[in-house]
């Protein structure tokens, strides 16, 4: 985590920048913060060789990570005209979001997220209106969102957020988790299963 909140809003901020490499760096940064937080939340939960199976897992053994950061309109129009005008997610009309995602060398995954309604009543409104701009979850890549959902609240009595899993962005199929940290605070944890 960054040391300060300006710490975090000069990482997005250099998501948009013209030079390239200045964008990548910050994106290894945030990507790399998003991953420890999802990884001192959950890394136990990939022992179980179940859950694990569940999972399009990386060189280390954890599953495939995305960080999703969500920034105020504003900024989600700037990240995306620096970054080329990637495609516009297509998210179900229930959800108050609109998303893209970014890629960079290494691995690097990012979901930048903003609201459609700001002030409103969805969940990344209801983010940047308590933290601001910032990481506001990590997603896994899953094989089977239903399997792995049902193994997490046997195994290790973690309910998630979703009674069923539920239509995503692009025809995905998610579900979510809050769940603690190493620093005692929450971590949203979602997992995707690709269509």
């Amino acid at each position: 985590m960054p040391e300060t909140h300006s710490e975090m809003s000069l990482l997005i901020r250099n998501l948009t920048e013209v030079a390239s490499s200045k964008r990548a760096s910050a994106a290894a940064e945030l990507f790399r913060q998003g991953r420890d937080l999802a990884k001192s939340a959950a890394s136990k939960w990939f022992a179980d060789a179940d859950l694990a199976g569940c999972f399009t897992l990386d060189s280390s053994g954890f599953p495939e990570a995305t960080v999703g950061v969500a920034v105020e309109p504003v900024t989600f129009e700037s990240i995306r005209s620096a970054n080329g005008l990637p495609h516009l997610a297509e998210v179900p009309p229930d959800q108050d979001a609109a998303e893209f995602e970014l890629h960079f060398p290494g691995g690097v995954r990012l979901d930048i997220l903003t609201t459609r309604q700001a002030g409103g009543p969805g969940a990344i409104s209801r983010h940047l209106q308590k933290f601001g701009e910032s990481i506001q979850q990590v997603e896994l890549l899953a094989e089977d969102v239903d399997r792995a959902t049902e193994i997490l609240r046997s195994h290790f009595a973690i309910a998630p957020i979703y009674p069923a899993t539920r239509p995503g962005a692009d025809g995905t199929r998610v579900n979510f988790f809050l769940v603690p940290g190493s620093d005692g605070k929450k971590v949203l944890v979602e997992f995707v299963e690709r269509r």
